[in-house]
């Protein structure tokens, strides 16, 4: 299994990419500043927090398991939010 240090980077490059795709997003159509924008990095925001905490959470028994839903978590959070993105 990959170490922790990997899944919070993961964590943090997945999200990061979402909140920069929206801006690009945001740039080539010239709706700067847009509500579903904001929303879409509003939802990566609230899901890195949500996962960080996770991550962080100290009364786990089993170590293994549990960072492995994190990642299941992550992939699922990333699909939903990329598939908002697309709609825009």
């Amino acid at each position: 299994m990959a170490s922790v240090r990997d899944l919070k980077k993961d964590i943090n490059f997945v999200l990061g990419d979402i909140i920069e795709a929206v801006y690009q997003w945001e740039a080539t159509t010239e709706n700067k500043d847009s509500d579903k924008g904001s929303k879409l990095i509003d939802g990566a925001i609230s899901a890195f927090d949500e996962l960080m905490d996770k991550v962080h959470a100290k009364d786990v028994t089993n170590s293994k398991a549990h960072y492995k839903s994190i990642r299941a978590d992550l992939e699922k959070k990333a699909t939903e939010l990329i598939e908002k993105l697309n709609k825009l």
